[in-house]
Parts: structure tokens; sequence; C-alpha cells
């Protein structure tokens, strides 16, 4: 029987359904992060053609991509997700069909480049979708796809200008809307020089001959530096400031040891970290079903990888006529390529690392990582069984790695969901002009100034002007800095978002903490003060007398979040009653309070935190269900002794109110003597 062999062509097939199942099975269940909020907000208040203006001070050539997609996909999680992962197929694919005309002979290790390249595992931000297809995907295959049109245009029967001036008009496509890949460039005259190899042995015509071949992508590419120099150190900029003329300015001697440690770091982190960072799946507890399922899938990759690649019909290796053997140029390359790849956000002063939100600026080394990879298996494995067994396991493990990081971002997405829930019952309404402070959320994937779009989305459903009415504060991002130089009632706060202003103050605000695990509480300096946050930073803590409750607005038409960004609304657990009893407690409402008390013991459930049941114990303190109130508080006091200076202040309210009953004035000393309250 003869045995069933696949042919290279469905090389694009397999890069596709690795891409499924690394980046694909999660995506219903995934959403927007960090910037996607922002430009999704864009998109839908203020339209598309907005992002032409957003992005001058920033990225000019960005607005009209931006533009053109959004018009397209609006500000649908689900399309963008699905944008994002034809996307990242189609890199892979580009990087199999370019490489393959710039080595020809080499179907089989461009093959394993382009498989390990589309799950290369230093790049874990694929589900920022919105942002990255736009800022950075769809450059990247532009950017590729011009070194394989370059490739088409040095074959004899080629129409050589046409295909360069096709290649030129990818490279700008890849160059000019965004500055991550300028590096890449430095790639092109080392590819033509070992394309020329064969045809033109001698050195120094091979070197007349790459110049000219390189020399209309050296004019594009000198126009983009001058260019970028020049914008930013315009007027009209205002991002990241170029940070390495400070460095430039060092002794020689440090200088140097300063780019050589920048080159090795780099080296270490896109060249090895990256791959070896995988292996840590195998190290998880198995009895958890989120590190079950990787390894699981990463077991099916393995398998399925080695069996298509062990059938799979290469061409046999024609003598080859280069000097330089391939394993040698694809190390080169990807040294190189790790290097130039990180000049970019080397020279803004930033750092390369293999987490969020580093991550990014590991897809302008994603190639040269890729070729180093498959240039070290080539030199040192000498078997194909093995390169293909090594290439399985290690192309598997990363499928595995961002399956898990995939999961990561959904839980993060069902968290924001929750969250913005809790906030809406909580708060029903907003004055204008509120700023909500919190030290910090616990979402991993989006900062205060991403969720100040999703604040605005749902408290402000309306824009009619460029004044945004809500603006997000992390203490611990903003303390200090010009936004929020110190916590002090009166100052300004004025921020810029886009091209809409905020302009707010320190005495506008609603101080708020979302603990885990625990419900989102707004603090304020009488119910919930510091004496409820035992142990918490002084950057929260310090915040919480600035807490205006005046600027919620109890009694207005609750807000209502989004279905079709934060599903319906979730069923009524512990947090929903604790959300509303506080509310209740707010408006002095103290019966709703208890009766909502009554309705979540009815149900089963129970506090998340021993904090949470304090308003219903004032709440049934204060309308005389004093047998409740006095076994919750031995329950939170026996919970957490740290709380018991508030259930003090608690029930001191409670007996002080107008016309309390001797019989909770009694309750009152008899818990403050069992606390040991102070008089």
């Amino acid at each position: 029987m003869i045995k069933r062999r696949f042919q290279t062509a469905s090389i694009p097939i397999a890069i596709s359904l690795l891409v499924v199942a690394a980046y694909g099975l999660l995506i219903p269940w995934m959403g927007f992060y960090w910037d996607d909020w922002t430009f999704a907000w864009i998109s839908h208040f203020l339209g598309p053609g907005e992002f032409i203006e957003a992005f001058k001070p920033f990225r000019p050539f960005l607005g009209p991509i931006f533009t053109v997609t959004t018009s397209l996909f609006g500000e649908n999680p689900l399309a963008w997700q699905v944008f994002a992962v034809i996307l990242r197929a189609l890199t892979g694919i580009a990087v199999w069909w370019s490489f393959g005309k710039i080595w020809p002979q080499r179907k089989r290790e461009v093959a394993l480049l382009s498989l390990a390249f589309v799950v290369f595992p230093g790049y874990l931000s694929q589900w920022v979708a919105f942002t990255h297809s736009n800022q950075e995907l769809i450059s990247l295959l532009a950017y590729l796809l011009s070194f394989g049109v370059m490739a088409l245009a040095l074959q004899p029967v080629s129409r050589c200008w046409p295909l360069t001036l096709g290649a030129l008009a990818l490279m700008f496509i890849g160059l000019f809307p965004t500055e991550y890949f300028f590096g890449l460039e430095l790639l092109r005259p080392i590819i033509l020089w070992f394309m020329l190899e064969p045809l033109v042995p001698r050195a120094g015509k091979r070197f007349v001959q790459t110049t000219r071949y390189w020399a209309p992508y050296l004019t594009l590419w000198l126009a983009n530096a001058v260019w970028l120099y020049s914008y930013q150190r315009s007027g009209a900029y205002e991002s990241y400031d170029i940070q390495a003329f400070d460095v430039l300015q060092l002794p020689p001697l440090k200088l140097v040891l300063n780019i050589l440690e920048e080159g090795i770091q780099a080296l270490a982190t896109a060249g090895f970290a990256a791959w070896t960072r995988p292996f840590q799946l195998l190290v998880q507890p198995l009895g958890v079903l989120s590190n079950l399922l990787p390894l699981a899938l990463a077991g099916a990759c393995f398998m399925g990888l080695f069996l298509y690649l062990g059938r799979m019909n290469f061409p046999e290796l024609v003598a080859d006529k280069q000097k330089t053997p391939w394993a040698a140029q694809a190390v080169l390359l990807g040294v190189l390529g790790i290097l130039v790849g990180r000049i970019p956000s080397w020279l803004a002063g930033l750092p390369l690392a293999i987490e969020f939100s580093w991550d990014r600026f590991m897809l302008s080394t994603m190639l040269g990582g890729s070729l180093l990879l498959a240039g070290l298996i080539e030199f040192f494995i000498k078997s194909d069984l093995r390169k293909t067994m090594l290439f399985s396991l290690l192309i598997a493990l990363a499928v595995g790695r961002q399956f898990a990081t995939a999961n990561t971002f959904r839980r993060d997405w069902e968290n924001q969901r929750q969250f913005f829930w809790q906030l809406a019952w909580r708060i029903p309404s907003l004055k204008p002009g509120t700023v909500l402070a919190t030290h910090e959320l616990p979402l991993v994937y989006e900062s205060d100034f991403n969720l100040t779009a999703p604040l605005n989305w749902i408290y402000s459903p309306v824009i009619e002007s460029k004044d945004l009415s809500y603006m997000m504060i992390y203490t611990r991002a903003r303390l200090g800095s010009d936004l929020l130089p110190k916590v002090q009632a009166g100052l300004p706060v004025k921020a810029q978002y886009r091209t809409m202003t905020f302009q707010g103050s320190t005495s506008d605000m609603v101080v708020f903490y979302h603990p885990v695990p625990g419900c989102v509480r707004v603090l304020d300096d009488v119910y919930a003060g510091k004496e409820t946050t035992p142990g918490l930073t002084y950057m929260l803590t310090d915040a919480i007398p600035l807490s205006n409750l005046t600027r919620i607005r109890a009694d207005a038409a609750p807000a209502v979040p989004p279905a079709n960004l934060f599903g319906e609304e979730p069923a009524h657990g512990w947090c929903y009653y604790f959300e509303k009893a506080e509310l209740a407690r707010q408006r002095g409402d103290w019966q709703t309070a208890a009766v909502l008390g009554d309705e979540a013991a009815a149900n089963g459930l129970s506090a998340l935190a021993p904090v949470e049941w304090l308003p219903f114990i004032e709440a049934y303190a204060r309308t005389g269900n004093l047998a409740p109130a006095a076994e919750l508080t031995q329950k939170v006091h026996e919970t957490n002794k740290d709380l018991d200076p508030a259930l003090c202040s608690l029930w001191a309210r409670a007996a002080g109110q107008d016309g309390a009953a001797e019989e909770l004035k009694s309750r009152a000393a008899a818990t403050g003597l069992e606390l040991g309250c102070q008089p």
C-alpha cells in the first residue's frame, strides 16, 4: 500500500489550522482589552473618520487604516477577534511564500520556519485584537510580503521594475504607519547578498549588485527615518520621546557596554526565553483544568504535526550552489533580525519582555527569533526525523502556551463585565465631571485610561461635545504625576483623551475599591472609611476623605451597560444584593437594605469578604432587628478582628441616631464592651 503523502501546497492550510488551535478556540468569549476600549469608543461615538484626527499626534499614517477597518467591523469584539486570527494566519502564509521565493530549494526549512513564526511564544497579546490588528499586524503582513515580491523581481523572467514598485508599496505600508518594523529593513541587503551568491560569486561585484538592488528600498527607508525624526521633533508630536540620545551622551566605554548589554538581553529574550518558557506547561499541576487543557492541546498538536511533517512530500534538495550553508544564513539573519527588531523600542527607552504589555515589542523580533531557531536546529541536528520531532514539540508547546494565555484573556473579559455590572448596580448615575478613583483594579490587560472609555460608554451614552464626562484614575499610576500631583481637595484634574478633553477636580471624586475576592465598594469617610480597609496602601486610604458621594445620583434611573459588550444582566448573586444595599444605605433607606439582606439570606448567599456584612449589620441595627445584627457582628469579629474598629463605629452610629430605641443603645453598649471599643 502506498502511503499518502502531503504536498507543499497544503502548508498554508496547516498554518491556518495551527493559528486556529493557538488563538481561535476561545475567541467567542473574548472582548476588548487595553487600547481596544479607546478605539471602540471612538468608533461608536465619534465615527471612523475621527481616527484621522486622533492619530495625528502619534502615528498619522495609522489613521486611514483605522478608518477603513472600523468602517467594516465597528465595535463588534468577535469580528475583531476573527479579523486578528485571519491576519495572524496571513502573516505565517506570507513567511512561507516570501521565504519560499528567497530560498526556493529549501521548502522543508521554510515550512518549519513559517510554522514556528505563526505561534512565536514571545508575543502573547494576540487577543488585543482591535489595537494590534491595526497598529502592527497589517503592517507586518505588508513588510513580509515586500521581501517575497522583491525576490520575485530578481528572477530573470520577471518584470523587475513593476515588481520593485509593488515591493516598495508594501514596504511603505509596513514602514510608515508604525515604527515597529523600522529595523527589519536591515535584513533586506543580507537577503539580497545571499540570493545573489549563486549568480555573482565574486564578493566585490556582488556588493555592487546588492547595493544597486537595495538602493530603492534604502531610499524609502531613509525617507522614513527623516520623516520620523522631523515629525518627532515637531510640535505636532505627542508620544514617546527618543531616549537613545541620552544614551549616546555616555562615555564611549559605557556606551559600548550599554549597547552590548541590550543586544545580549534581546537575543536571550527573543531567541531563547521565548522558546523555553512554554516548557513550564510540563510542570503545572494536572489536577487544575486550566493547566490540563493547554497540555492536552499541545499533545494533540504534537501528534498532528509530527505525522503531518513526517508524511510531507518535500522536493529533493538539488545541489546547492550557495557557498554559505543555509543554517548559517538563517542564524545570521535570526541574530540580526532580533537585534534590529529591538531598535525601535530601544530608541524609545522601552523594555523588551515576555509580559504584558511589553511583549508587543516582540512583534518586531518575531521573524528573527523564528529564523534563529530554525537555523540552530538545522545546524546542530542532522537527522530529519529528529528535526521534525523537535520542531513539532516546540511548536506544540507554543500552541499550548498561547492557549493558556488566551484563557487568561477570557477570564479578564469576564472580570471586566462583572466589574461594570457591579458598578452600575452601585452607581445608577454620575454627575458629569466626576473622577472615579481607586488604587488599582484586579484586571490584567487594562489600565485606568483604557477603562475610561467603557465608563463613559455606560454613564454618558450620548456625546454632544468634545468634553469627556468621566475619568478613571489609578492612584498607583497617577499619584505624583501632572494629572494627580497629590491627594488634596480642590486640585484640578485635566486630561487629554485622544480628541476629547476631561476637566474635573479632586473635590469631585468618587473613591472605590474592588478586592479579590469581594464586591466593588464605594468608599467614604462615614460608612466605608479607612477603618474598613485595614492593611491597604496609603495610595487608596489617603484618598478616601476626597470621596464625594453627592456625585452619585442615587435616585436616578439606573445606567445599563450595553448588552452587546457586557452581556445581559447577570444572575443576582451576592454582589448584586451588596451593591443595592450599599446604595440604599447611601440614600438612608435602611429598611430596603435590611430587606435585601433577608433576600440574600433566603437565597443562600453569603458575603465574599467579612467587610461586606457591615451595611446589613447597620441596617438590621437601625431597623430594630438586633438578633441578626448581633449574630453577623460576631461572625465578622471572629473572621477578621482588624474590622473591630469599623464595627465599633457602626454600632455607635446606629445608637446615636435620632430616636434610637433604648434596646438598641443597650445592645450597642454591650457590643462595644465585647469588642473592646474605645469610649
